[in-house]
């Protein structure tokens, strides 16, 4: 795995000029967060050696490089995921070469299902805490070139990043809620008692993707920050079916102020 990230990021620079000391990944219905980028170079992912193709409806296949104020910035549009088959390897991988290429905070964005009664579709929850429950991206020998073997996660995302998403969010009349983000496998969307269970435990919201990525970008040294759209609910009053397609649905109508919320924080971080 060392000398794969190796290779992938000497073939990116190689190929871009752009130095990124900023990553974002981008979710479910969210690719255009990359239209706040000064673009500088685009990598269509089946260009790259080592990497994986996103399969998701809504998820671009792209790796775009620019600019965003001062700031030098790679966006992923389109992640991976474990239910698309691949491995928590693979589906961490593109985080590795971030580091690689010098990368030092990673924004990620998500779609997920809500299940705190005080919100509803369209919300946006800055992600404080996780829950995992999928297998852990670090299991088998550890790298120690990556990172300790033991890495904590007791401040997993970053306490001044969230700091100034608040402060955005009050600046521009954004609501934002706060909350812990539960990782699941996937792609079954949730059962009814499922919802009541992961709720009853402390999770907010649900989705399949983020954990693992968080989970190696605190491994590798990255401070983290994450926000979740919420693009279904479920609660005691609520319980709509819900499809893939009304989550991309709802990532479109929410975009602006996930944009916006995204681009004004990268532009903050000293």
């Amino acid at each position: 795995m060392y000398d794969k990230v190796k290779a992938t990021a000497l073939f990116i620079k190689e190929n871009v000029k752009t130095k990124p000391t900023i990553g974002i990944v981008c979710g479910s219905g969210l690719a255009n967060i990359a239209n706040i980028i000064n673009v500088n170079e685009v990598l269509d992912y089946s260009d790259i050696p080592n990497f994986p193709i996103s399969t998701v409806k809504g998820h671009k296949s792209k790796l775009i490089f620019g600019t965003i104020g001062s700031k030098q910035v790679v966006a992923m549009q389109g992640r991976f995921h474990y239910y698309e088959g691949y491995t928590m390897q693979e589906v961490t991988f593109p985080i590795r070469v971030m580091k690689e290429l010098g990368v030092e905070h990673l924004i990620l964005t998500n779609a997920a299902g809500g299940m705190n009664p005080a919100f509803n579709i369209g919300d946006i929850m800055i992600i404080e805490d996780h829950i995992n429950l999928m297998p852990n991206p670090l299991l088998g020998k550890n790298e120690d070139r990556f990172g300790l073997r033991f890495p904590s996660m007791n401040k997993a995302y970053d306490k001044e990043l969230i700091k100034l998403a608040k402060e955005i969010g009050k600046e521009n009349n954004i609501e934002l809620h706060q909350g812990v983000y539960l990782g699941n496998t996937g792609p079954s969307f949730e059962t009814p008692a499922e919802y009541r269970f992961y709720h009853m435990i402390g999770a907010d919201c649900v989705g399949m993707s983020t954990v693992p990525e968080v989970i190696v970008a605190v491994h590798s040294g990255i401070k983290a920050f994450a926000m979740s759209l919420v693009s279904n609910v479920f609660n005691d009053q609520v319980r709509a079916e819900c499809t893939h397609q009304e989550v991309i649905d709802a990532g479109i109508r929410a975009e602006g102020k996930m944009m916006l919320l995204v681009e004004k924080l990268i532009k903050k971080i000293s």
